[in-house]
């Protein structure tokens, strides 16, 4: 049986991005076992940043796997990966029938709850190649996903729902940042995992 649900993809029109969202990427029941296997199954890590040169914990929990051990560093962390495993592998392979690039590495995000939440950032570190292609899947809790243009007074936001997929590709990330910003409303835990190449 097929994990995927086969929704109608929406392009985002936007300037300078090329990006494309895909809900219901996976059947319901199939993104709330991903979710529950992955919450309690995965060796999650709580690392400390620093900012305007003082420590602080990450607002998320963080894991990394991929190929041949290679690291990935973004904040000024540096992350080991995990050897995939076939959960991973089976999610790894449906994502990249969509997106047509074979991933290296994956990066799961752990939003415990409202309170956790990501910065406004570009994903466009060296090691990811001159126009990355990011595969991002949420599941659990439906977040919102902001855009904002560097130099146009553009900002975009969608609702990342559970089970879906987002693609961002060509210049993207040389023009866009985005966030997963807080939010005071009562909501349970997201994981999120955003798949990419390192060269």
């Amino acid at each position: 049986m097929s994990l995927l649900f086969g929704s109608e993809p929406l392009q985002l029109d936007l300037p300078d991005a090329e990006i494309v969202y895909h809900p219901g990427f996976f059947l319901p029941d199939i993104a709330d076992d991903l979710f529950k296997t992955l919450r309690d199954q995965t060796p999650w890590q709580h690392d400390k940043i620093k900012v305007y040169g003082q420590e602080h914990f990450q607002p998320r929990l963080t894991a990394l796997y991929g190929n041949d051990g290679k690291p990935y560093t973004y904040s000024n962390i540096t992350m080991q990966p995990h050897p995939w495993n076939l959960l991973l592998q089976k999610i790894k392979y449906q994502v990249e029938s969509v997106a047509e690039v074979s991933f290296t590495t994956v990066l799961l995000n752990y939003y415990r709850d409202g309170k956790d939440s990501n910065g406004w950032h570009a994903d466009d570190e060296k090691e990811l190649g001159e126009n990355p292609v990011i595969a991002s899947v949420s599941l659990g809790a439906d977040r919102w996903f902001h855009l904002k243009h560097n130099s146009l007074d553009i900002k975009q936001k969608i609702l990342l729902e559970h089970g879906s997929l987002l693609l961002m590709k060509g210049t993207t990330q040389h023009f866009w940042k985005h966030q997963i910003p807080k939010t005071a409303q009562p909501i349970s835990g997201r994981i999120n995992l955003t798949f990419r190449v390192i060269h």
